[in-house]
């Protein structure tokens, strides 16, 4: 039987079960999922003959509202632990927000096709970081007000692009302003939240007065899979955590670059 001749219950299963992958990497790396869960999210919708030239819309609004879940999960955990530092994110948050604004307003006037090129680099570019697993060495300190501000722009906009909570950025960016690894991602996951909000809530504005969106969306941001991504999440983030304690994450993290780089290139395919 063909996919697309599937009842619509099989494609909540669909959705569980990628919550279910995404949730376990999540768990196990630390990264929000999403140069996975788009490029899946894609093969999904198109499947379901979603309309082609909103298809990549629909998996980066849906993305970063799954984030969203995590991202307060995440947040949380890092604060208990004392390891976030907030005077980082009051300064670098708002530009963050203005950043995701600008980036989903960019993205709703640019092609599928234009959109898919930056995100297919985008996904390139974080699976040669996985493969490396190079940690920059602090050689600066961290900017003032304006520098903080200007990065936050500049990270909200390209997350909301790619449909990414930040951490593949973000990290590096501070570990290189010599801010400890810890804090690092205890920042992070902080500052993932106003990207990821910011991000949905902006996916869902530009896409209310598109036409020939599926049923059950919000915009761009399509609810049966957003459903099925945050409760496989939460199931296997767990999971994932655990086995991070327990397996050779190394080797682990060299199988996820693998998968970005044939997903990435999936896509690339499909865009020549």
């Amino acid at each position: 039987m063909p996919l697309h001749a599937w009842l619509p219950e099989w494609w909540w299963l669909a959705y569980l079960a990628l919550g279910l992958v995404v949730g376990f990497f999540a768990g196990m790396f630390g990264v929000g999922g999403g140069v996975i869960i788009v490029p899946l999210l894609v093969f999904l919708f198109t499947a379901q003959h979603f309309q082609t030239e909103r298809v990549l819309h629909l998996a980066l609004g849906t993305s970063l509202a799954s984030i969203v879940f995590t991202n307060l999960s995440s947040m949380r955990a890092h604060h208990l632990r004392g390891v976030v530092r907030w005077d980082i994110v009051r300064v670098a948050a708002p530009a963050i927000v203005v950043g995701t604004f600008v980036g989903t307003l960019s993205a709703d006037r640019m092609s599928s096709r234009y959109l898919a090129i930056i995100f297919t680099v985008f996904v390139f570019f974080s699976s040669l970081q996985m493969w490396q697993d190079r940690r920059p060495r602090g050689t600066r300190t961290l900017p003032g007000t304006l520098g903080l501000s200007t990065a936050g722009l500049v990270v909200g906009a390209l997350c909301s692009l790619v449909g990414v909570g930040g951490g593949i950025l973000v990290i590096p960016l501070m570990t290189l302003c010599d801010v400890p690894m810890i804090n690092a991602i205890g920042t992070s996951a902080a500052l993932g939240l106003p990207i990821s909000v910011g991000g949905a809530l902006g996916y869902m504005i530009t896409g209310l007065g598109q036409t020939e969106l599926p049923p059950l969306s919000l915009g761009y941001v399509y609810f049966p899979a957003l459903v099925g991504l945050v409760l496989g999440s939460l199931v296997t983030v767990p999971f994932g955590a655990h086995a991070a304690h327990r397996i050779q994450v190394i080797v682990l993290r060299r199988l996820f670059a693998i998968v970005l780089f044939f997903l990435a290139t999936k896509m690339l395919w499909s865009l020549i």
